[in-house]
């Protein structure tokens, strides 16, 4: 596994847009209070053409998106690369991308939702790690929360352990200004589905929005046969992130993960924190996860501090990771070998 230089201060983080751009007013602020922030910690940000626009949920064309990529990848004054925003079709810009120059010029490159299908085809194919985080625009509350300070302390290497947080945001909220902080209302409790008191397992961890890998499976671009079975004496740890799926495509997607091997040699799975629930046959999560994967017969952690529902974990693609999950608690660590 490659896992590309930490950055420093004085470096210059690039902010591109390969899925939809930001145009909203108060996520335009956000916008411009993340950039502020970022400085004063000591960066410099330098952002693409088609951060600031969109049409029809996408930033520009795809073969625009894809250039404005590979020019960062291309600019040796940029250190690490933060996805501007999520969307919907990311998926179309893949064939436009050179990988070839990605994998001469390896970077840090993070986001979340729609960022899963570069972020996944990097480090399953490329092997090199990517970071399942923040948006750029979430660097944009005032005052930070403690899971934006552990982002960029995993940039700059000298965080590899993350301890569950104490309470999460319950409902997605609309901003007014566009610099509020989380609304932080719920307990946090990391659930072991199967009631074990204490889950501890260590693998190579892998994974991202769910509803993405969805549409990632069986296309030219799906290499994860290859992968798992390259890393199969670590061990797999699969993170799942969903946002929109029902109980029903929950259960129809992880039979198809399944069937095609996709769990062969897999340690552990763990779900963040569902951003939906939706059943048309009354079927909890819970219970789809359950009917999907209890026979399999490995530990699986749900409602982590993962993905969608703020805060989030910073994960790191492609790193060997010990997750631990006690009486609700969670914890992760990284090894970068």
């Amino acid at each position: 596994m490659i896992y590309p230089k930490f950055i420093n201060t004085n470096d210059t983080i690039g902010i591109t847009a390969p899925s939809d751009g930001i145009t909203r007013k108060e996520k335009i602020y956000r916008l411009n209070s993340a950039i502020k922030n970022i400085n004063n910690h000591g960066f410099k940000v330098k952002e693409t053409a088609n951060v600031r626009t969109s049409i029809k949920g996408k930033s520009s064309s795809s073969n625009e998106q894809a250039k404005e990529l590979i020019n960062l990848f291309q600019d040796n004054s940029i250190k690490a690369i933060i996805c501007a925003a999520g969307g919907d079709f990311l998926l179309e810009i893949l064939p436009h991308i050179d990988f070839n120059i990605i994998k001469n010029n390896p970077k840090w490159i993070q986001g979340y939702s729609d960022p899963t299908s570069l972020l996944y085809i990097i480090t399953t194919t490329l092997d090199i790690a990517t970071i399942y985080g923040n948006n750029f625009g979430d660097f944009g509350m005032n005052p930070w929360h403690p899971s934006l300070t552990n982002n960029i302390e995993i940039l700059q290497g000298t965080l590899l352990t993350q301890t569950s947080f104490d309470k999460y945001e319950k409902n997605y909220q609309e901003y007014k200004r566009g610099d509020e902080p989380y609304v932080l209302t719920e307990p946090v409790y990391w659930q072991n589905i199967n009631n074990e008191p204490t889950i501890q397992v260590t693998g190579r961890i892998i994974g991202g929005c769910i509803d993405c890998l969805n549409d990632l499976f069986g296309t030219r671009f799906d290499n994860t046969k290859n992968f798992i079975e390259k890393y199969k004496r670590d061990g797999i740890i699969w993170y799942f992130d969903n946002c929109e799926f029902s109980s029903e495509q929950l259960i129809r997607t992880l039979h198809k993960f399944k069937d095609n091997g996709w769990f062969n040699h897999a340690k552990c799975i763990i779900f963040g924190r569902s951003a939906t629930e939706s059943s048309y046959y009354d079927i909890s999560l819970t219970d789809a996860i359950k009917h999907s994967l209890n026979e399999l017969n490995i530990p699986i952690i749900i409602n982590a501090d993962i993905g969608h529902v703020s805060p989030r974990m910073t994960i790191i693609n492609g790193a060997i990771a010990t997750i631990t999950s006690n009486h609700g608690k969670g914890k992760i660590t990284f090894e970068l070998k």
